[in-house]
Parts: C-alpha cells; sequence; structure tokens
C-alpha cells in the first residue's frame, strides 16, 4: 500500500498519509485499514453521526501512545466538514464541534487518526433534547460482559414495565451499553432522574452485583450502572466506532437473544467483535440499530421503583 494517496470521495478530493502506520501494535492493524473500515462500515455508521456534536478521540502514534480529545473542529478542516455550533457554559464561549454528516468527513476525521467517535444525544437543531437515553454498564474486575449481560436483561425488563423498548450494544471495550430511543420531546433532566432511579433501583433489587455510585472502592465484582451519561455536556462512543484496544474492537450492536446466549454460557468473548467480523455481521443482519434514529417512545410521567 502506498504511503500516501489522493482520494476522491463523492467529489471531494481528499490527501490521505501513513497509511502504513501501524495504530494498533499488537494486532498490525494500520490506519490504512481503519480509514478502509469507516469507508465499508459508513453505509450504517452514518446515519447515527448525522447532526449530531462530534468528539473526536485521536491517536496520532497509536493505541498505545498519547491520545487527546478534540471538542472543537480543527480549523485546518476542509471547508465542507461542517460544524455545530454549542455553548459552552463550563468555558463561557461557544464550542463549534464537527459533525460527521457524510463520508469525506468521516475519511478525513480517520485520517487525523480518530480512531474513536464520540457523540451527542441530542441532535443540532436542539441540543438541549435528547433523542435517546443510555445506560452505560461497565464492569469491575473480576466481574465482565456476562455480568453485564445479567443486569442487562434486568434493566431491559425494567424498561419493559414502563412501556420502553430497549437496544443493546457493546461497548467495544469491557461492558455493555443499553439504549433506549425517545424521539419525542424530553430534557436531560427527564432522562438522568429516570435513569438514576432505574439505576437506584436495581441496586437495591440486586445489592450482590449492581452498584449506581462512580466510586471505585464500591464497584469490585460489580456492574456499575452508569446513569450519569444522560447529560448535555457528556458524549457516548457512537455505535459501530472502533475502540482503542490491544485489537480494533467495535461497539457492536447486538441482539437479545445473542445477550441472552452469553449469560447462559458465561462465555464473554461471545460479545467481542473485531471490525472485519462487523462487516460481516452488517451485510448478514443489516442495521440492528436503526431503529434507535427513529422509533418514538414517550417517557413516564411518573414512575414508583
Amino acid at each position: 500500500m502506498a504511503d500516501k494517496a489522493q482520494l476522491v470521495v463523492e467529489g471531494k478530493k481528499l490527501a490521505v498519509s501513513n497509511l502504513g502506520k501501524v495504530l494498533y501494535p499488537k494486532a498490525g492493524f494500520t490506519k490504512g485499514q481503519v480509514i478502509d473500515y469507516y469507508i465499508r462500515i459508513a453505509p450504517v455508521l452514518l446515519p447515527h453521526l448525522k447532526d449530531r456534536p462530534l468528539t473526536m478521540k485521536r491517536y496520532p502514534n497509536g493505541v498505545d501512545g498519547e491520545f487527546f480529545y478534540e471538542k472543537n473542529c480543527p480549523a485546518h478542516r476542509p471547508s465542507w466538514v461542517k460544524t455545530a455550533k454549542v455553548w459552552s457554559h463550563g468555558n463561557q464561549r461557544d464550542t463549534y464541534f464537527c459533525l460527521a454528516q457524510d463520508l469525506p468527513t468521516l475519511v478525513w476525521a480517520a485520517n487525523l487518526a480518530d480512531l474513536e467517535l464520540h457523540t451527542s444525544l441530542a441532535r443540532k437543531r436542539n441540543v438541549a433534547q435528547p433523542t435517546l437515553m443510555v445506560f452505560d454498564l461497565d464492569p469491575g474486575p473480576p466481574a465482565d460482559i456476562v455480568q453485564c449481560c445479567q443486569v442487562g436483561i434486568w434493566l431491559r425488563d425494567l424498561l419493559w414495565e414502563i412501556k420502553l423498548e430497549s437496544f443493546a450494544k457493546t461497548s467495544g471495550s469491557k461492558g455493555l451499553q443499553l439504549y433506549v430511543p425517545l424521539n419525542t420531546p424530553a430534557s436531560f433532566d427527564e432522562t438522568k432522574s429516570l435513569s438514576r432511579a432505574l439505576a437506584e433501583h436495581l441496586e437495591r433489587e440486586h445489592s450482590d452485583l449492581v452498584v449506581s455510585k462512580m466510586l471505585k472502592a464500591l464497584r469490585t465484582g460489580k456492574v456499575l450502572v452508569d446513569w450519569s451519561q444522560n447529560d448535555e455536556h457528556k458524549t457516548t462512543v457512537c455505535v459501530y466506532s472502533l475502540r482503542a484496544k490491544d485489537e480494533p474492537t467495535v461497539s457492536t450492536p447486538v441482539t437479545w437473544d445473542e445477550v441472552e446466549a452469553c449469560l447462559k454460557k458465561k462465555k464473554g468473548e461471545m460479545l467481542t467483535f473485531r471490525s472485519d467480523e462487523v462487516i460481516a455481521r452488517v451485510e448478514r443482519m443489516g442495521d440492528l440499530f436503526a431503529p434507535t434514529e427513529k422509533l418514538k417512545q414517550k417517557l413516564p410521567k411518573t414512575w414508583d421503583f
């Protein structure tokens, strides 16, 4: 593979470089392969990125090197890269986030070694209105994704009791994430209150396995149900994003049948997917996360857990 190339992507000219640079040393996975993955996954990834302020997590020297988060879209961006202006209360100024609206922008970001794509739960036209509620199930060793599957099933059933359907994806790292599509008017205060109540209820019901507070000391052998991601100023790793681990693993949508099978067989590796496996899954199963963009669900006015 040539180390530099001029690509024409949907009519946009794009210079890419260091294509042979190994970004995942243990897997021998190169920057060229990162770009190739994002091109191939783009048809199912782009709908989940569209109109969502994007925080880039860049690894210029690979997953073992220094990384940095980039909220402000780089000044050297091509003129066709769109941005979203979002007021930062912390910094008391506007932040101009990149928007990955199309394939050329996705390729441009991948060329910057933006391995991980972290998105807002809201869209640019109303950044104070989440379209999703999310739960990040994070295991404290020796717990792993198998225990996350158990907690995920409990949480799914609890959500179903208040008439909310949920969808699961792997974090691409250690845990599991549950998404509840709303696509109806809601505030972050409302999603945060409900998600916290659900997490605390699960902690009361299953105190041997579930914790709802972030304190590291409480988390050994337990699963943190992290509700705090439901915040206007936080981002969550986007579905189909690569993760910066030893292997080029991906945050992958999974069926509830797969979650239940992982729990039954107690094999965490059943829910670990590399980039090539995810491409094959999408060809076979389509986008399991497509409903999260369209399904309309209303938060309950009251609840009693």
